[in-house]
């Protein structure tokens, strides 16, 4: 099986076998998160649970973590939300985030790093939980930071399945990003706060080394309408680096929270391509200080 038939395996046992995932419905959230802690698995890994509570109901967010080579490195933590909203089966929200994670974290299962990397897949992304303490991501990187973890920046994969060809597909928050960006919604974006700008354009550099995938940057305040939608706010929250990689979400995908966000609805080439490109990214940032190439 290849990356493309993975993926696209991935993503149909989450939005067809399991379906919706909301908070709600945690019978279907503990079902994905064994899939997930299973896949890890598979990979090489001894996944852990972080477990937490929301509204006295108790969920986990599920790790797995690839050691550096240097204990003095700071680590990278790249994360995807497995929950959905009630509404839709969440294909490209969020399990094309998952499937790429889990292929990432196989592709670089056995990698010699100087820093560490965690793969961490996060529970209670959406409402209500969404932008709140309640947040699985804003539970560990809160851990991180009680912790004092040296965290060089996070990776949030939100919505990474959805690309259209035509003229006029994508669209933006303000009407004058049309002067600059692409009106065709064949590219994958990383978007960031201003503080995470030197952050950002470095992955996204490294990112172009492993893929012919368009990538086009974005570094703004939250008042731009988009920017920290997904679970790299908890981490700005703490002062870390962060960043999402995406498909722009509702500004391309029409299917976005609706009961058509399907698998059928996804490009599993381009989505390889997208797994290509952060392998590329992790192994540029972790390549050893002795490495001249």
């Amino acid at each position: 099986m290849n990356m493309g038939n993975r993926l696209e395996h991935t993503v149909k046992v989450l939005a067809d076998d399991i379906g919706p995932r909301s908070w709600q419905q945690q019978d279907r959230l503990e079902r994905t998160a064994e899939f997930i802690a299973g896949e890890f698995r598979l990979a090489g890994y001894g996944p852990a649970d972080q477990k937490f509570l929301f509204r006295a109901n108790p969920y986990r967010n599920v790790i797995a973590e690839l050691p550096g080579t240097d204990p003095s490195a700071e680590t990278l933590v790249i994360g995807a939300h497995y929950d959905s909203v009630e509404t839709t089966p969440g294909a490209d929200d969020n399990a094309s985030g998952v499937a790429c994670l889990i292929e990432l974290a196989r592709f670089c299962a056995g990698s010699r790093l100087r820093g560490g990397v965690r793969f961490v897949a996060f529970a209670l992304e959406e409402p209500p939980a969404y932008r709140t303490e309640g947040m699985g991501s804003y539970h560990y990187a809160e851990s991180l930071k009680r912790a004092g973890a040296p965290i060089a920046g996070m990776i949030c994969l939100e919505m990474l399945g959805y690309f259209v060809d035509s003229p006029g597909s994508q669209s933006y928050p303000l009407p004058f990003f049309r002067l600059k960006y692409p009106s065709v919604g064949n590219y994958i974006s990383f978007v960031g706060n201003v503080k995470s700008r030197a952050f950002t354009q470095r992955m996204a550099g490294a990112f172009q080394q492993g893929t012919d995938l368009p990538v086009v940057t974005l570094n703004a305040p939250a008042v731009v309408f988009g920017i920290d939608l997904s679970d790299h706010w908890s981490f700005n929250k703490f002062g870390y680096n962060a960043l999402m990689v995406t498909d722009t979400a509702f500004y391309r995908n029409p299917h976005y929270h609706a009961p058509s966000d399907r698998p059928e609805t996804l490009d599993y080439v381009r989505m390889a391509k997208v797994v290509e490109g952060l392998s590329a990214a992790v192994r540029v940032w972790g390549r050893p200080a002795n490495d001249g190439q």
